[in-house]
C-alpha cells in the first residue's frame, strides 16, 4: 500500500484534486480490472478514450483517478490526479508504487525489427545454463525464474512491465532479458528503467502503420540507446548500416559485433547441416542446434552480450552449444515420409528472404521448398507486395493466404500481396489457412520442405475482434499424418 502524496510527487503533475493521503492498494489502466483502493489510469487511446470509463471505475471502488481532463462530475473520497503526459505518469508512478524493482535486476533490452524474440530467449536460458536466477519479457512468453505468464504484448505497458520486474526481484532473479518494441519506446514504457545494456539487432521496414516513416521508426529506435546510462553497454550489430547511428548520442559504453567485418565480437558460419551449424566465434569452434545466418548472428549478439555482462567466454560458448531453438523460429516438423515443415514468425520482408535463404541452401537436389505465407491486417501495408515477391523468388511454389486479417477483407490484402506480381510467377491463392497448408502438406513430396512463415508461436487467428484457435504447428502435423506419400 502506498499514499497518492506519496507517488505523485515522482511525476510531473498539473493539479489535484481531493485527498491526496489516501492509500491505494493496486495500479491499472483496465477499467475491468479496478477493484477497491485502486488506482486507475485514464489513458487517452486512439481508438478508445479511457476517460470514458473513469465513472465505471469510480463505480468499481478507485481511490484514485490519474486523467489528462476533470470529469465533469467529481465524486466525493476520490483523488483525481490531472496530468499533461499520461503514459510518463503511468511510467512514473508504476516505478514509486512497485519500489523500482529494475534496481536490483540487470536489465538488459533488446531491440531490432527481426532477432529480439530469439536474443532475448536465448540470453535468458543461456544464465539459466550458467546457474543464475533470470526474467524474461518477450512476445512469446513472459518468465519469473522458471514460472511462465502468458504474454500480452512484445514489451508490455508500464504498470504490468513494472509489476513484472518486481515479481522477478522478489523471486531471486538477478538478471532480466527483455524485448523493446518501437512502441514501448515511444510510448515511455520503459521510461525511467536502469538498464545494464542494449542490444541492437537490425532494422527493416516494419511498423510504418504506427511510425509513418521509415526514419520516425529508426528514431524510435535510437532513443533506446539514447537513454541508456553511462554505466551500461550498447552491443550494435554493425553488418546493419544503422548500427552505428543508434549509438551516435548514447553514453552507454559501445560494442560492435559483425560477421562480416573487423568487430569487438566476431563470428563466420563454417559448416551447415539440416541438425545445426558450426560458427567460428572470436577464433573459436562451436557447434550449434541453429540454422541460418540470421540466427548465427543472433547467437554473436547473445555471445557478446554475455560476455560484457561478465560471463567467461569458454563457459558461455559450452552452454550455447547446448542451447535449442526458440519455439516458432525455424522450428522443423518431419513426417515419417521425408517431408519436412518449418514453422516461423518471419512477418517482415527481410526476415522472409532470410529464412528463404537458409532453406533453399539446406534442401537438395530437385527438393521443392514451398511456402505458406500472408500479411497482417491494420497493420503496415507497404511490406505486402514486398513479401509476395520474396516469396515467388525464393520458392518453388507460393501459396499466398489470410494471416491475421483483423478488420481488413482477407481478399483485399491477398490483392495487395499479388498486386506487384509478375503474370508468368508461379502462385496459389487459397484465402482459408486451414486450406492453404492441407495443400501445401499434400504438394510436398518426400524430401520437399514446406514453410508455414508468418504466425510462428502464435497459436490463434484473429478476425475482425475475434481470437481463433488456430495453431499452424497443429495443423501442419496433421496434415502430415492424413496425407502420408508411400
Amino acid at each position: 500500500m502506498k499514499r497518492i502524496e506519496e507517488l505523485i510527487g515522482s511525476t510531473d503533475v498539473v493539479r489535484v484534486c481531493g485527498a491526496a493521503g489516501r492509500s491505494i492498494s493496486a495500479l491499472t489502466c483496465d477499467s475491468r480490472e479496478v477493484t477497491p483502493g485502486c488506482c486507475f489510469f485514464a489513458v487517452p487511446g486512439t481508438a478508445i478514450d479511457g476517460h470514458r470509463f473513469i465513472p465505471q471505475a469510480v463505480a468499481a471502488g478507485a481511490t484514485a483517478v490519474v486523467c489528462q481532463t476533470l470529469p465533469e462530475t467529481l465524486t466525493e473520497g476520490v483523488c483525481y490526479v490531472v496530468v499533461n503526459d499520461m503514459h510518463a505518469a503511468m511510467a512514473d508512478l508504476a516505478a514509486a508504487f512497485y519500489d523500482h524493482p529494475d534496481r536490483a535486476l540487470r536489465l538488459v533490452g533488446v531491440t531490432g525489427t527481426n532477432g529480439k524474440t530469439t536474443v532475448a530467449t536465448l540470453l535468458y536460458d543461456l544464465f539459466r545454463a550458467l546457474g543464475y536466477e533470470a526474467g524474461l519479457i518477450s512476445t512469446v512468453v513472459y518468465r519469473v525464474g522458471e514460472r511462465r505468464i502468458a504474454s500480452t504484448h512484445t514489451t508490455p505497458d508500464a504498470i504490468h512491465l513494472y509489476g513484472l520486474l518486481r515479481q522477478m526481484a522478489d523471486a531471486g532473479c538477478g538478471y532480466c532479458f527483455m524485448e523493446v518494441s518501437s512502441h514501448a519506446i515511444v510510448q515511455d514504457r520503459i521510461r525511467g528503467l536502469h538498464f545494464a545494456g542494449g542490444i541492437f539487432t537490425n532494422i527493416t521496414h516494419d511498423h510504418l502503420d504506427y511510425h509513418k516513416t521509415f526514419a520516425a521508426y529508426i528514431q524510435a529506435k535510437k532513443r533506446f540507446f539514447d537513454q541508456l546510462p553511462a554505466d551500461a553497454f550498447a552491443l550494435v550489430n554493425i553488418d546493419d548500416r544503422n548500427g552505428r547511428v543508434m549509438v551516435q548520442n548514447t553514453r552507454a559504453k559501445v560494442a560492435t559485433c559483425s560477421m562480416q567485418s573487423a568487430a569487438d565480437f566476431t563470428c563466420r558460419v563454417l559448416e551447415q547441416h539440416l541438425d545445426g551449424m558450426l560458427l567460428r566465434m572470436d577464433g573459436n569452434e562451436v557447434w550449434v542446434r541453429f540454422l541460418g545466418r540470421f540466427n548465427a548472428c543472433n547467437l554473436l549478439a547473445v555471445y557478446g552480450a554475455a560476455v560484457l555482462l561478465g560471463a567467461g567466454r569458454d563457459e558461455v560458448l559450452t552452454a550455447m552449444s547446448r542451447l535449442t531453438p526458440v519455439r516458432g523460429r525455424l522450428e522443423f516438423v518431419r513426417a515419417d515420409d521425408g517431408r519436412t515443415a518449418v514453422i516461423d514468425y518471419a512477418h517482415t520482408p527481410d526476415a522472409l528472404e532470410n529464412v528463404l535463404r537458409t532453406l533453399n541452401e539446406l534442401r537438395s537436389g530437385d527438393a521443392q521448398l514451398i511456402i505458406v505465407c500472408g500479411c497482417g491486417g491494420d497493420r503496415d501495408r507497404t511490406k505486402r507486395p514486398e513479401m509476395a515477391q520474396i516469396a515467388v523468388k525464393y520458392a518453388t511454389t507460393a501459396i499466398f493466404t489470410s494471416d491475421n486479417p483483423r478488420h481488413e477483407d482477407p481478399e483485399a490484402i491477398l490483392d495487395e500481396m499479388v498486386a506487384g506480381l509478375d503474370p508468368d510467377a508461379r502462385y496459389l491463392r487459397i484465402t482459408d489457412r486451414a486450406e492453404a497448408i492441407r495443400t501445401a502438406a499434400m504438394l510436398a513430396r518426400p524430401g520437399d520442405i514446406v514453410l508455414l512463415a508468418g504466425k510462428g508461436h502464435e497459436t490463434y487467428q484473429i478476425v475482425g475482434d475475434e481470437r481463433r484457435h488456430f495453431d499452424d504447428r497443429e495443423e501442419i502435423v496433421n496434415r502430415f499424418k492424413s496425407n502420408r506419400h508411400c
